[in-house]
């Protein structure tokens, strides 16, 4: 009988320290674009759909010109060059969960490497030579990666891709007229990294 108990109150303990983080991250209050107090790092408000720089947070992405993904209308040597961006919540999610107003980045985790994070910019424009098309797929790091020569490579040592912005890593590049410029050995599949 006392065995049964002890047993039985050993299963309540384990089951407790499973559910506890669980029940922490479902109790989490988060604010949402929808609540209209959330702003962008330029301050502004944001807005339910597009805005007039071509973001649209809630979707995660940007659909405009390429000059203005800095949220500042503009005029210069790329505005005729369209940009569509697309990403998943550990690049730049929908929500503020950690307080400071803004949307979060990598949440939960001190930086982008072993966020899971990812990102695809998807850019076309016109030049002397006619039209042209340029498609990139980007990944944040593993935690247990390692950067060789400018390489972001696994555990394993398998290639991931050529470092981008410290933390990234390219895996995959297609442009007009070339094809594919990079594919990572690893594959260019995202939401493996």
């Amino acid at each position: 009988m006392r065995r049964t108990a002890m047993i039985s109150l050993m299963l309540v303990l384990v089951a407790a320290l499973i559910a506890t983080p669980i029940i922490a991250k479902v109790g989490t209050t988060c604010t949402t674009i929808k609540d209209g107090t959330l702003v962008a790092s330029n301050g502004d408000l944001l807005v339910l759909g597009y805005d007039e720089f071509g973001y649209n947070y809630q979707a995660r992405m940007f659909n405009g010109r390429y000059c203005d993904y800095l949220r500042v209308i503009g005029e210069g040597d790329d505005c005729d060059v369209q940009l569509m961006m697309k990403w998943n919540d550990a690049w730049l999610s929908n929500k503020d969960c950690d307080g400071d107003g803004l949307l979060d980045r990598h949440y939960g985790f001190t930086s982008y490497i072993g966020s899971g994070a990812w990102l695809t910019n998807h850019m076309r424009g016109e030049d002397e030579n006619g039209k042209w098309t340029y498609f990139v797929k980007i990944v944040a790091a593993p935690a247990d990666a390692n950067l060789v020569d400018g390489i972001w490579c696994a555990a394993d040592g398998t290639e991931i891709g050529p470092a981008i912005w410290g933390a990234f890593a390219i895996i995959q590049e297609v442009a007009s007229g070339e094809g594919a410029t990079y594919v990572s050995p690893s594959g260019p599949g995202l939401g493996k990294w």
